[in-house]
C-alpha cells in the first residue's frame, strides 16, 4: 500500500526536502553547463564524463530517497513533488514546486497539477 501523509507529516519533511532540492538544483545546473560547454567548445571546466556520472548519481540518490519515503516525484526541472493524502475521504496530493517557500498547495489526485489549490 502506498503511504498516506498527514499535512503535519508532509510539512515536517519539508526542511530535508528543501535541502535535498538545493543539491538537485546545483547538480542539474552543473550538468547543463557541462553539456553546453562540451557541445560548444569540446570540454568544460566543471569536468567530463566522470563528473557527469557523479552528478547524475547524486540526483538519482535524492529522487530514490524521496520515492522510498512515499513521496511522488513528478518533475525535476523544476522539481515538483506530491505527498499522497486523504481529506474527507477524497484522495489528494499535497503539492510542492521548486521555489515555493513552504508546502502550501494541494490538488485532487484525479485532477493533477491543473487542479492545484492553496491549502486553507
Amino acid at each position: 500500500m502506498d503511504r498516506i501523509f498527514t499535512l503535519g507529516e508532509a510539512r515536517a519533511l519539508m526542511p530535508a526536502i528543501v535541502e535535498d532540492a538545493r543539491a538537485v538544483v546545483a547538480a542539474r545546473a552543473d550538468l547543463a553547463e557541462i553539456a553546453f560547454d562540451r557541445e560548444t567548445s569540446g570540454g568544460s571546466a566543471l569536468g567530463g564524463i566522470p563528473e557527469i556520472k557523479g552528478l547524475e548519481a547524486r540526483i538519482e540518490e535524492v529522487l530514490t530517497g524521496w520515492s522510498g519515503r512515499g513521496i511522488e516525484v513528478k518533475g525535476i526541472a523544476p522539481i515538483l513533488i506530491d505527498f499522497p493524502a486523504v481529506v474527507e475521504g477524497v484522495s489528494i496530493r499535497l503539492c510542492w514546486l521548486e521555489g515555493e517557500p513552504e508546502l502550501g498547495w494541494f490538488h485532487r489526485t484525479d485532477l493533477g497539477f491543473a487542479g492545484r489549490r492553496p491549502l486553507a
